[in-house]
């Protein structure tokens, strides 16, 4: 494979398949991906684009991890429930080439922003990563749920409580809202975070909550009682526009007299209406 090319492939051992790539677009992207005869790609539940016609598509249930019949009906039950506890599909797509040379097929972000693709044995054979950013992995990749441990982290770690936990060897590529920022922190080094935009990290990484300050912080900042504590070492991915942030604010700007003030993010948000005019 020539040098310049856009196509990105390792081959090395393991029990995923390893594939080549490329990932096209800019705000809004999709993944392609070039299948030897016999590998598989397998995607969440509407992110498919376009295929070659020799490429044959199966839904399976659960992550599609276990090829054929190998870890038995409760085992594929188990997969597709952590699935459902994260807010994804009970079913998975499985894309696999039947026929002979090269074949490609392509899966799009559902929102706009970044793919980031990953190679788990890089990373130590796991990611956490934000629920439902699953986007497509090479088959033999692990779909399942992180918990946050720590009782205040669960109560008040909104976004954060419940995460996907991907794990295996091969490619997966996971997709972020708005810009992605990769951080690498030391070993002690800590990065507070909003726990909407804390898009992914390794697991060497501890996460917990910290306070956001004073009462007024809290009342009028528009950022919530607590920040994500990310205490290296290890990778942290950061997202500057999470989904919950687009939605909240196409809502509010959607509904009567939404989103005409800057004070919606904050306690001010219903007194500015009432400034305005608005009620």
């Amino acid at each position: 494979m020539a040098a310049n090319s856009p196509w990105s492939h390792t081959r090395s051992a393991g029990s995923a398949d390893d594939v080549d790539f490329e990932i096209k677009g800019h705000e809004l992207q999709f993944v392609e991906i070039e299948l030897d005869p016999g590998e598989s790609a397998v995607a969440e539940a509407g992110a498919f684009v376009w295929k070659d016609a020799s490429i044959e598509m199966t839904t399976v249930f659960g992550d599609g991890s276990e090829s054929g019949d190998g870890g038995g009906f409760m085992g594929k039950l188990l997969g597709a429930g952590k699935r459902l506890v994260t807010g994804a599909s009970l079913f998975t797509t499985v894309f696999t080439h039947r026929g002979m040379g090269k074949a490609r097929v392509a899966f799009a972000a559902p929102v706009p922003g970044t793919i980031l693709p990953l190679k788990l044995s890089d990373l130590g054979g796991t990611l956490i990563c934000q629920k439902e950013s699953f986007l497509a992995a090479a088959r033999g990749v692990s779909i399942g749920i992180a918990f946050q441990r720590r009782i205040m982290t669960g109560l008040f770690g909104g976004e954060g409580f419940i995460m996907q936990k991907l794990e295996g060897d091969g490619w997966v590529f996971v997709h972020m809202g708005g810009t992605l920022v990769e951080r690498e922190l030391r070993a002690g080094e800590e990065l507070h975070v909003d726990t909407g935009c804390l898009a992914a990290y390794t697991p060497s990484v501890t996460f917990d909550l910290v306070a956001a300050g004073g009462v007024k912080n809290v009342l009028f900042g528009g950022e919530g009682m607590f920040f994500a504590r990310l205490t290296g070492p290890g990778k942290v991915w950061i997202q500057s526009l999470p989904f919950a942030r687009l939605a909240g604010r196409v809502v509010a700007a959607a509904m009567p007299g939404g989103g005409s003030n800057r004070g919606e993010g904050s306690a001010l948000g219903m007194l500015g209406d009432f400034i305005d005019g608005n009620r």
